[in-house]
């Protein structure tokens, strides 16, 4: 089998294995791409609401450790004013 034939053939498999492949994920359709672009804004938002949900929590461990640090500092030194007890 001439090698231009043997191009063609695999050319044309892959495109149908693809074309398969894309409708069985529902993205073979013309509003596929539009899909695809609100899939991908939505993962981005995602990733976002992560990240600023970790600082937050970063941020509050932080102040609680400050917190107490500054409640055992009071205690150490004695100051009746800033510990009740």
């Amino acid at each position: 089998m001439p090698e231009q034939n043997m191009q063609a053939l695999l050319e044309r498999a892959s495109e149908t294995g693809a074309r398969r492949a894309l409708a069985r994920l529902g993205l073979d359709d013309p509003s596929a791409a539009k899909d695809m672009t609100e899939l991908r804004e939505l993962l981005s938002a995602w990733r976002d609401a992560k990240r600023s949900a970790r600082k937050a929590a970063i941020g509050w461990i932080v102040r609680m450790v400050l917190a107490l640090l500054l409640i055992g500092l009071a205690v150490k030194l004695g100051l009746p004013g800033l510990v009740v007890q």
